[in-house]
């Protein structure tokens, strides 16, 4: 019989499932993102620990794992407050005519719809030192950013 009509079974040719990727760089968190994933893990915990089956907890576990590693690499820091944009700042800045207001977080934390921008987002890496009053380059355009006040 040919190769091709054997079917030795259902599992090796299952695509590999990897480990969520942890983003590159240091974990810097706020205090509040320092929270939002202590309440993940608790909650993952308690999913984990209800779940029907040992299939069912798999994908579980994984997400758990991720969390446990963010907890355990969490490095919590405080805004600058010295009027430089850094990490925790909350910087109203006027970008293609629209002004809006930031604040710098974690990855983890980050909800851009909300104005929290994760620190490594390229907008918050070009803003990164910048003090009020300063136009900076993005995105090609050499006064594409007015940094309007940092707080």
């Amino acid at each position: 019989m040919s190769v091709a009509f054997r079917r030795e079974s259902d599992e090796e040719h299952l695509e590999p499932v990897f480990e969520l990727p942890i983003p590159p760089g240091p974990n810097l968190v706020t205090g509040r993102g320092l929270a939002l994933i202590a309440a993940k893990v608790d909650a993952l915990e308690a999913q984990v620990a209800a779940a029907a089956d040992a299939e069912a907890a798999k994908p579980l576990r994984r997400e758990l794992r991720y969390w446990h590693t963010r907890r355990a690499t969490a490095i919590e820091t405080a805004p600058r407050g010295d009027g430089v944009v850094g990490f925790g700042s909350r910087v109203t800045l006027v970008l293609a005519g629209k002004e809006r207001t930031v604040t710098l977080v974690g990855d983890d934390e980050a909800e851009p719809a909300a104005g929290l921008l994760a620190f490594s987002a390229p907008l918050a890496r070009a803003m990164m030192g910048a003090e009020a009053g300063e136009t900076l380059p993005f995105n090609g355009r050499e006064d594409a950013i007015e940094i309007v006040a940092v707080g």
